[in-house]
C-alpha cells in the first residue's frame, strides 16, 4: 500500500512538473508572437541590450562594421553583447520590417562598413595631381580635446576581429596656396584615448599629404604599441590607392608617374610604406563627412592639429 501511494505522489509530481513546462513555453511562445524581443548591440555607438527597433538601430546606424542581433529572451541578449553594462527596460514596442532579419555579423560588416564603393565630394583619385580643397570648418567650430601619448592597455582599443580598429583624416585650409596654407592630422582611437593625435604637419601643406601622414602616424603608433594588425579607416581614396595600387609602378617606374611627371607625393609615400611594413593592414575607405563617428572625430582632431602654431 505505501508502495502504491509513493508511486501515486511521483505521478502527480511529475504532472505538475510537466504542466509547469508546458505553461511556460506557451507564455514564452505568446510573447514571441505579440513580438516583444531584445536587440543586443555588441558593436555600436553604446553597446547594450535595448528593447525596440528604433533604439538599437540608433546606436549601429552609419557605425562602421557594427554588429547587433535580436533574441527572444534578455538573457541571450547579454550574453551575445558580452557585456557588464546595466541592463536597460524592456517595455514591448512595435518593430519595424527591418527588425525581422536575424543579422549575422558578416552582413553587418558588408551594410555598415562596406563603403569603398562611395566617392567624397570634390576628391580627385587620380595619381598625377592634389585634389580640390575639401570643406573643413574653422578651429573654432570644434572642441575636440587632444590627449597625450601614454601606455595604454590592449582592453582600450576597438577591435574588428583581432585587428586594432583606427581611423584617420587630413585637412588643409587654404590648400593650393602658397601663402597662409595650413594642413593638420588626426588620428582618432576611440572617445579620450590616450593615443588620439592631433598635430600641425609641417612642410609643404596640402590635404593630400596630410591624409598619407595621418596614416602613417597611425601605423607608427600601432608598431610601438606592439600591434600586429589594424583597419585604417580613412575618406582618402588618393592614400588607399597610392599605398595598394600604384607605388609599385611608380618604384619600377623610378618614382615616374605614367605621363612621365614626377610623383609629387614620393616621400610622402615612402614614410607610408616603411610605416606599414611588419604590420598587417585592412585599409576601409569610408565616406567623409557623412556622419560616421570615427571618421568625424579624426575630421575634428585634424583641424585641431592645423590651428597649432608650426614648429
Amino acid at each position: 500500500m505505501v508502495n502504491l501511494n509513493l508511486r501515486v505522489d511521483v505521478m502527480n509530481n511529475l504532472i505538475r512538473f510537466f504542466n509547469i513546462v508546458h505553461r511556460t513555453v506557451r507564455l514564452a511562445t505568446a510573447e514571441m508572437v505579440k513580438g516583444k524581443y531584445f536587440y543586443a548591440v555588441r558593436k555600436g555607438t553604446i553597446p547594450g541590450v535595448y528593447d525596440s527597433w528604433d533604439k538599437c538601430k540608433a546606436q549601429v546606424d552609419k557605425f562602421p562594421a557594427a554588429s547587433f542581433k535580436k533574441f527572444a529572451s534578455e538573457e541571450e541578449a547579454w550574453a551575445f553583447v558580452g557585456s557588464t553594462a546595466s541592463k536597460l527596460g524592456t517595455a514591448s514596442t512595435t518593430d519595424s520590417a527591418d527588425s525581422n532579419k536575424d543579422y549575422t555579423d558578416s552582413e553587418l560588416e558588408t551594410i555598415f562598413a562596406n563603403t569603398s564603393g562611395v566617392k567624397r565630394l570634390y576628391d580627385d583619385f587620380s595619381e598625377d595631381g592634389e585634389p580640390s580643397a575639401k570643406r573643413r570648418k574653422s578651429p573654432e567650430e570644434t572642441g575636440t580635446v587632444c590627449a597625450t601619448q601614454a601606455t595604454v592597455g590592449k582592453d582600450s582599443f576597438t577591435y574588428m576581429g583581432d585587428a586594432v580598429v583606427v581611423y584617420t583624416d587630413g585637412c588643409c585650409s587654404g590648400n593650393g596656396k602658397t601663402k597662409g596654407a595650413r594642413a593638420g592630422i588626426g588620428v582618432y582611437w576611440g572617445p579620450d584615448h590616450p593615443m588620439n593625435v592631433c598635430d600641425r604637419l609641417p612642410g609643404r601643406p596640402t590635404n593630400q599629404r596630410a591624409e598619407i601622414h595621418a596614416a602613417s602616424r597611425a601605423c607608427e603608433q600601432a608598431k610601438s604599441m606592439n600591434i600586429k594588425k589594424i583597419v585604417i579607416y580613412t575618406d582618402s581614396m588618393f592614400t588607399i590607392n597610392g599605398i595598394t595600387k600604384w607605388i609599385s609602378n611608380w618604384k619600377k617606374n623610378g618614382w615616374k608617374l605614367k605621363s612621365g611627371g614626377e610623383v609629387i607625393n614620393k616621400e610622402d609615400f615612402q614614410r607610408l610604406e616603411k610605416g606599414i611594413q611588419d604590420l598587417e593592414v585592412v585599409w576601409m575607405h569610408i565616406p567623409g563627412h557623412a556622419g560616421y563617428k570615427g571618421n568625424e572625430e579624426a575630421d575634428r582632431l585634424a583641424k585641431q592639429g592645423a590651428a597649432k602654431p608650426e614648429n
